[in-house]
């Protein structure tokens, strides 16, 4: 049984004794109970919260907005130095990768970051992938 005295397996938590030495500064036995409870109220919502998958669609029509002007509608780039990608220039790395190629820019490409979400980025991905001939 847990008092008002105990922590979180009821042992005794160190309420009304001077908090000094290497445990001083950190939590009461309850303040860490509760800051476990949350982190595992996390986990479990991370483990079912579902997955999804990026959508070709809406890639295609960010990559006609945002990216056919270099690298050309069907993947042939119209820009020297933008990769060409119906060739899969540039795409052989994960998807992290890409994504933060595209937040920051590279060489004429300018950086996406504030411009388009971390989820239509990688929907272009998915779409840019698609344009390997």
């Amino acid at each position: 049984m847990i008092s008002s005295k105990s922590g979180c397996l009821g042992t005794a938590s160190p309420v009304g004794r001077a908090r000094t030495g290497a445990r001083a500064g950190r939590g009461t036995g309850v303040t860490r109970c509760l800051s476990y409870a949350a982190l595992g109220v996390l986990i479990a919502y991370a483990a079912v919260a579902p997955a999804r998958a990026a959508d070709v669609i809406k890639g295609s029509q960010v990559y006609a907005r945002h990216c056919a002007a270099c690298h050309g509608p069907n993947g042939i780039s119209v820009m020297p130095g933008a990769p060409h990608l119906a060739r899969g220039d540039g795409l052989m790395q994960s998807d992290m990768t890409l994504l933060a190629s595209l937040k920051s820019g590279k060489n004429a490409m300018p950086a996406y970051l504030g411009i388009l979400s971390d989820r239509e980025m990688l929907d272009v991905i998915a779409y840019s992938r698609t344009l390997r001939q």
